[in-house]
């Protein structure tokens, strides 16, 4: 049987939500899985990815393949990386423990990364709020020099016909 690790579709129109799921390759998209592996709801910011990493691996390791969505999930989240390393112990490379050393190693440093986007996303969006009020400030005060250069030549205008008809009086 031909299995792969692909997203069944779930939530209503315009909101999707999915799951990832083994299933056999000749069933629907929406049909009957094997195993649920893990969520993806790409509606979030970031999207939010709950994912089973060790039966995702099972699944690989018996020969599932990944739709090409599913793929770069599983990359993201280590899958595949772990697979690797298991692929190494299986040919000796190195020792189960040294391999789950270095996959605790790529974890850490991957979330740091993570964090360190995410803040630099939540950084550039102060400096943008902060960006657009300053120049809201700076069209208000624009807007009240107008006013008040509009004021004084009104005013200049309205004087200079009083001060011309004082003139032919005397």
């Amino acid at each position: 049987m031909a299995t792969k690790i692909r997203l069944q579709r779930h939530g209503k129109k315009g909101k999707p939500f999915y799951k990832i799921v083994a299933a056999d390759s000749r069933a629907k998209r929406d049909g009957k899985a094997i195993e649920v592996l893990g969520s993806y709801n790409p509606t979030t910011v970031p999207a939010t990815i709950e994912l089973n990493i060790d039966r995702a691996v099972y699944w690989l390791q018996t020969g599932a393949q990944p739709t090409d969505t599913v793929k770069s999930i599983l990359q993201f989240k280590g899958a595949l990386y772990k697979k690797h390393l298991l692929r190494g112990v299986a040919k000796e490379a190195l020792t189960l423990e040294e391999a789950e050393v270095k996959f605790a190693e790529w974890i850490a440093s991957k979330n740091t990364v993570i964090e360190t986007a995410q803040e630099n996303a939540k950084n550039k969006k102060l400096e943008f709020y902060k960006s657009s009020i300053e120049a809201g400030r700076e069209r208000a005060e624009a807007r009240v020099k107008a006013k008040q250069v509009e004021t004084v030549s009104e005013e200049s205008a309205t004087e200079a016909p009083a001060e011309a008809e004082e003139d032919s009086a005397e």
